[in-house]
């Protein structure tokens, strides 16, 4: 009823949250909130959080990642964090795990200081990063570093819904110590054959390793996968997913790939596209084109334009691009219409460009 045309009617131009939200933070019918329950240590930089949303939470699919907002001396700040538990959790309560970077203000916050009780704010759960319906009978997950939180979330799930079909996850991080659930993925590795865990440790490989080095052809050799039959899921930095992306599409295999990157990646400053000027109309403001983000160069302009993750999925900082052409830092598309939105945390302009900024 509190979500009624009627309702909406009787409180314009606010809507009914406003209100809600005076008698109680927590009480909203279409904002997400939830109270932090725990706050877990999984590294010396990485952090679950538990979390307990109200009742406008909708749920999540494994592999979704959800916008995370906490309030930090008036100010709120908002980035996106994949979740990382079972879906099939019985409590109510779900968990995003995150790598505490050092230029993430956010993930700082929640490694060092976010404490049991906080109210943080959420969107709900995006992304398309997720299983078929059904899930396939033979799956390749493959992480490296933090790009590991999306695909726990499957592997639980896949764990305690008695999942029948065979899994291989195949991890990379830089030692055990620097590994997210370790205790876990010993435990899944052990549980049955349907599952097979291997895990790669870059810079300190253990005793005995099935496999060393860095992701390449002879890894999934080993393994005895073909790419061009197994659905692969990778998350994790860019150079990983660009390696794999290479393999596939090498193989002929790249319709049997999703990724996901958990940063951006680094843009070359030197590329032959940073020329001409980008022009921020509402603001007047004229820079010479560096061939950074347009967010980076705006903020290097003195402006302050609206951000979240700044990684391309929230869209806080979608804007008019007016004209010119910008080429998007992930897939490298060049898009040159005119009067169309842009995401500005991860396109850079080519050439002359003009945004409603």
């Amino acid at each position: 009823m509190l979500g009624s045309r009627a309702v909406a009617s009787l409180t314009s131009p606010h809507s009914i949250d406003h209100f809600l939200e005076q008698l109680h933070p927590m009480l909203t019918v279409n904002h997400v909130r939830a109270r932090v329950v725990e706050v877990v240590r999984e590294t010396a930089h990485a952090t679950t959080v538990l979390l307990r949303p109200n009742g406008a939470w909708r749920g999540f699919v494994p592999g979704q990642h959800v916008q995370f907002g906490v309030e930090v001396d008036g100010t709120r700040k908002i980035r996106c964090f994949s979740v990382s538990s079972s879906r099939t959790r019985r409590d109510g309560l779900f968990a995003v795990s995150v790598k505490a970077h050092p230029d993430g203000y956010v993930s700082q916050f929640l490694h060092n200081e976010l404490r049991p009780k906080t109210l943080v704010y959420l969107s709900q759960a995006e992304g398309d990063f997720v299983l078929p319906d059904p899930v396939p009978d033979f799956l390749l997950l493959i992480s490296g570093g933090s790009g590991i939180t999306p695909l726990m979330s499957m592997l639980r799930t896949f764990r305690d819904t008695g999942h029948s079909g065979r899994v291989v996850f195949l991890h990379y991080a830089r030692s055990r110590a620097d590994e997210m659930f370790t205790d876990e993925l010993d435990q899944i590795a052990s549980s049955g054959p349907s599952t097979r865990v291997l895990r790669v440790y870059t810079r300190e490989p253990a005793a005995g390793a099935e496999l060393v080095g860095r992701f390449d052809a002879g890894h999934l050799e080993y393994l005895g996968i073909d790419p061009a039959r197994t659905p692969t899921y990778v998350c994790g930095p860019a150079g990983l997913i660009a390696t794999v992306n290479d393999l596939y599409d090498k193989l002929g295999a790249t319709e049997q790939l999703r990724t996901e990157y958990f940063k951006v990646p680094a843009i070359d400053l030197d590329a032959a596209d940073a020329t001409g000027t980008l022009t921020f109309e509402k603001s007047a403001t004229v820079v010479d084109n560096s061939g950074a983000t347009i967010l980076e160069q705006a903020e290097t302009a003195g402006l302050t334009p609206e951000f979240g993750c700044r990684m391309g999925v929230c869209n806080t900082c979608a804007i008019r691009k007016n004209h010119g052409a910008v080429r998007h830092v992930v897939s490298g598309e060049v898009s040159a219409n005119t009067d169309e939105t842009i995401k500005i945390c991860v396109n850079v302009p080519v050439g002359d460009v003009n945004v409603a900024l």
